[in-house]
């Protein structure tokens, strides 16, 4: 069983937007502070930055679920080769066998001793089916998530929060692609991935492929940015 907190469900936050240090200039907060603005939807959105580091997001994702238990969870890297925004569909088990800024690879390069081999995402395939390109900006769907700190953290967001959650990979600012349009493109992408949960039939599939949340070592939640030490 999920542990519960004390917030009340209508207490608990709409979305955590995260990033990882390569990325945190990208993802721009002003513009996705905006989102559902003109939706008619109240969205309250926290925004943090992960480090590069397995164990300390290993701790992140499982406080976040618990402590801020949003109802989408979108993480956000950099992918240096993308030509388009990437769209997620799962996240593997093992494989993650590269080291993360402080040296350190996951035992038998394994995320959750245990865990299903495969976790799919009960949003992102829904949202990117649209085939939208907002702001012009191209949006592709991936089943390789690259087996790095991203996957990882994707893996156990998905495991905790039972399919909520996204994982998109961003390419490098450019002069096609300013800071400014990517934020705008992020929150019409997330803004879909919303409208798509409210639906009957996803909240029927996020009830059958219900999960458990182990709990985190640690404190709870701070600041709601998170700066690699």
């Amino acid at each position: 069983m999920r542990r519960q907190s004390a917030q009340s469900p209508s207490s608990r936050c709409t979305a955590v937007v995260t990033t990882g240090t390569e990325a945190a200039l990208i993802a721009d907060k002003q513009e996705l502070s905006r989102l559902g603005l003109n939706s008619g939807m109240e969205v309250e959105l926290r925004i943090l930055q992960l480090p590069v580091d397995y164990r300390e997001v290993k701790q992140r994702v499982t406080r976040i679920w618990e402590d801020l238990q949003p109802q989408l969870a979108v993480h956000v890297g950099l992918d240096a080769s993308a030509k388009a925004i990437l769209l997620e569909r799962r996240a593997k088990n093992h494989g993650y066998r590269d080291a993360d800024v402080r040296g350190f690879r996951p035992a038998r390069g394994e995320c959750l001793p245990g865990g299903p081999e495969v976790v799919a995402s009960g949003v992102t395939a829904r949202a990117a089916s649209k085939r939208a390109a907002p702001e012009g900006v191209a949006v592709a769907v991936s089943g390789d998530a690259g087996r790095y700190v991203c996957e990882y953290t994707y893996y156990l967001s998905l495991h905790h929060g039972n399919g909520r959650a996204a994982l998109i990979h961003v390419p490098p600012l450019s002069h096609w692609l300013p800071a400014s349009v990517l934020g705008k493109a992020l929150q019409v992408i997330i803004q879909d991935m919303l409208e798509e949960m409210r639906k009957p039939e996803l909240k029927a599939w996020f009830a059958e492929n219900s999960t458990s949340v182990i709990p985190a070592q640690g404190g709870q939640l701070g600041d709601c940015l998170f700066r690699e030490n």
